[in-house]
């Protein structure tokens, strides 16, 4: 991968917040006690899950990407394509009539698109 790339860094920096705030909210609502989990609401656990796990993952990627390591690429790809299809899960129970939060599809769009985003943009300086 180029390193002189001048959107790697940031992204980096941007994806390891991601990664830090995706741990942390995660393991509140995974962990944490009655009250973070009703503040909560109608989580789904599988979505809870992917996050808080890929949060961990993503530190690896940010140390992979500003490292500009050819692993990065690779790292990308595994967070997300299976970002992307647990988001297309949620969409499905949601619209099967499963209890959801409304602002766990905000955050998934986020958190995918951000991924994709770098993703794609590795995809094309590989």
């Amino acid at each position: 991968m180029p390193s002189s790339t001048h959107w790697i860094r940031p992204a980096a920096i941007a994806a390891a917040f991601f990664g830090l705030l995706t741990i942390f909210s995660g393991g509140t609502a995974l962990f944490g006690g009655a009250a973070a989990k009703a503040a909560v609401g109608d989580a789904v656990p599988f979505v809870l899950w992917l996050n808080f796990l890929a949060g961990f993952v993503y530190l690896l990627g940010a140390f992979a990407l500003y490292k500009s390591s050819y692993g990065a690429h690779r790292i990308a790809w595994v967070i997300g394509l299976p970002k992307l299809l647990v988001f297309a899960v949620l969409i499905l129970v949601a619209l099967s009539g499963t209890p959801f939060e409304r602002r766990t599809v905000g955050a998934m769009t986020i958190r995918t698109g951000f991924r994709l985003a770098i993703t794609v943009a590795l995809s094309r300086t590989a």
